[in-house]
Parts: C-alpha cells; sequence; structure tokens
C-alpha cells in the first residue's frame, strides 16, 4: 500500500523545504573556558544567551541541595565541574534539569556548564555539556571561581569567563579519591587514566 506523499501533520514531521528551524538543533561552543557542544532545539531563542555570576560545584547532589535550601536567588550560571570521562566516568547529569526548570520558570535567567554529559533530553535549559579539556586535567573550569560572570552565547557559539585574571589562575583540584575504589571501579580506573578529551569521543589512548 502506498503511502502519503506528503506529512499528515507538520507538528511531527516537515519536508526539508520547511524544516523546523533554519539550523541544526546542536551549536559548538568555543571559548576560554574551553569547548563543548549546546543542544538548542528545545531551548527558546531568547534563552540562548545568558551573561550571569557562576556558582561552581563539584557534584550535581550539591546541586539539588542548594536548591533546596533556597540559595538561588538570582540569575545564575550553575557550573559542575570534575565530571569528565577523567574524573568519575561522565555520570549522567539529566537529573538537574527539572531544578533548573523550576528556577527559569520562576523567572531567572539560568543555564548549566559542565564538563560531564547529558542525555539528549536536556530540555528548555541551556545547557553546555562536554567541556573540555575537563577540570580533572587542569582544564579552564578548574580555575573558574564562584562569582566569575559567565557568558553562554549559543547563536554565536562561544562560552567565555569575563575576568581579567582568569588566565593567570591556578587551576584547584578535587579529592577525586571516591571514584577510584568501589562498586565496581577499580575495574575502570585503568580506562579513566588514559581516556583522552569528551570532543574527541572519550576514547582510551594507549
Amino acid at each position: 500500500m502506498e503511502g502519503s506523499g506528503e506529512t499528515l501533520n507538520d507538528r511531527i514531521l516537515r519536508p526539508a523545504s520547511d524544516g523546523f528551524a533554519k539550523s541544526g538543533g546542536l551549536k559548538q561552543l568555543t571559548g576560554n573556558l574551553g569547548r563543548g557542544v549546546i543542544k538548542v532545539s528545545a531551548v527558546a531563542p531568547e534563552r540562548q544567551v545568558i551573561e550571569a555570576p557562576a556558582r561552581v560545584f563539584h557534584d550535581q547532589e550539591d546541586v539539588k541541595r542548594a536548591f533546596k535550601a533556597g540559595e538561588f536567588t538570582g540569575d545564575t550560571v550553575v557550573v559542575v565541574r570534575f565530571q569528565g570521562p577523567q574524573a568519575n566516568g561522565m555520570p549522567e547529569l539529566h537529573s538537574l534539569t527539572p531544578t533548573l526548570s523550576v528556577l527559569q520558570d520562576r523567572g531567572l535567567r539560568v543555564a548549566l556548564v559542565t564538563d560531564g554529559r547529558m542525555s539528549g533530553a536536556s530540555g528548555k535549559v541551556p545547557a553546555a555539556i562536554h567541556v573540555s579539556p575537563e577540570a580533572a586535567v587542569g582544564g579552564p573550569l578548574a580555575r573558574l571561581r564562584d562569582g566569575d560572570m559567565v557568558r553562554l552565547d549559543a547563536p554565536a557559539g562561544t562560552l567565555t569567563v569575563l575576568a581579567p585574571d582568569f588566565d593567570q589562575r591556578e587551576p584547584v583540584r578535587a579529592d577525586l579519591s571516591g571514584n577510584r575504589h568501589g562498586i565496581g571501579r577499580d575495574l575502570f580506573e585503568t580506562f579513566r587514566r588514559t581516556v583522552g578529551n569528551a570532543t574527541e569521543g572519550a576514547s582510551v589512548l594507549f
């Protein structure tokens, strides 16, 4: 049986000549914070550029605790570093999306910047992910401090921190010993030590 020669619901399927958007749903980001990627297909155009103070975390659970404690009261770029392949194997950070969505629904301008990963369902909150080089190897995110003004500009493809002394700072180090042992982690220690950047596929290098 022949199918229809045209879409029956253009909210689901559209021809290439009349796409949902003029450009694709992903944008590469580069700047003095490194190189990353952002999914913009579900992010409203007016939220694709954000400039706000950074709030830096080393664990996604700490972000949730800060939210429950009512610590987010203004526009914020939430930074979750030491989440890359060498740090802890890049765990899924998608559970942060509902938390940040609530802040956005309250009228705040928020974004997520991380050297970790998120699933394709990153939703309506702008999220710069896979930022490389990762903090665990001394990448730029390791020099970021609370209060630094961060600018994420998806249309321009840039991710920058507006701090004049940024390049002169020493990167902070995190205690990653808890990621090395227990719950099967010992088995993957060799892989964490030899894995490459997320921007290069987080491939094991021998």
